[in-house]
């Protein structure tokens, strides 16, 4: 495996790069903020992550450590390839850092081949391994009945923190909308 490689950026108006260390040139794929910034012909160090499938090498590099590691802390999220996890880093790990900790799904879903349930998954995932400020709502409004199940609680007085717990827990048979607000009643009064 390749951890590191300085070299001189000979080919900079393509993603990859090409790195030349010695007499070898490395295809090496960047985030196209690096490649703006980088300048050609110029020496760098980059951080490297190899990726290896049956049917490709591939070389990522980053300018931090801290990148790196955000980039192969996306990777161990199922459904988040190589190429969308560098799109996301194009963000900077502070961002990235900030959206899992707020649980800012809309952060990721500005992320092209990133959509909704591939966001959630990354925060859920990922907040865990680095800490969460706030909760993720997974109380999506998918249908109206959901929207009047979250509007009822919410003139009851409870928080959205409660009603995301409460929601959650609903069993998975279906029941009509004064069940559902009955049984999360329960949950919250500590009852189920």
């Amino acid at each position: 495996m390749i951890g590191a490689l300085k070299g001189i950026v000979f080919a900079k108006t393509q993603n990859p790069i090409i790195l030349f260390v010695g007499d070898v040139g490395y295809a090496v794929h960047v985030t196209d903020r690096f490649l703006e910034e980088i300048p050609p012909e110029k020496e760098v160090f980059l951080f490297i992550h190899s990726h290896i499938r049956e049917d490709a090498f591939d070389l990522f590099g980053f300018k931090t450590k801290e990148e790196l590691n955000v980039f192969e802390l996306l990777l161990g999220v199922s459904g988040v390839g190589p190429k969308t996890a560098l799109s996301v880093l194009q963000e900077g790990a502070d961002a990235i850092y900030d959206a899992i900790q707020n649980s800012d799904v809309a952060f990721f879903t500005t992320i092209p081949r990133l959509g909704k349930k591939n966001a959630q998954k990354i925060i859920i995932e990922l907040k865990n391994k680095i800490g969460s400020t706030k909760d993720l709502d997974l109380t999506e409004v998918e249908s109206t009945e959901t929207k009047d199940l979250l509007t009822a609680l919410a003139h009851m007085g409870f928080s959205k923190s409660e009603i995301a717990t409460a929601i959650r827990s609903l069993p998975k048979k279906p029941l009509l909308l004064g069940e559902k607000v009955k049984f999360c009643l329960q949950v919250l009064g500590g009852k189920v």
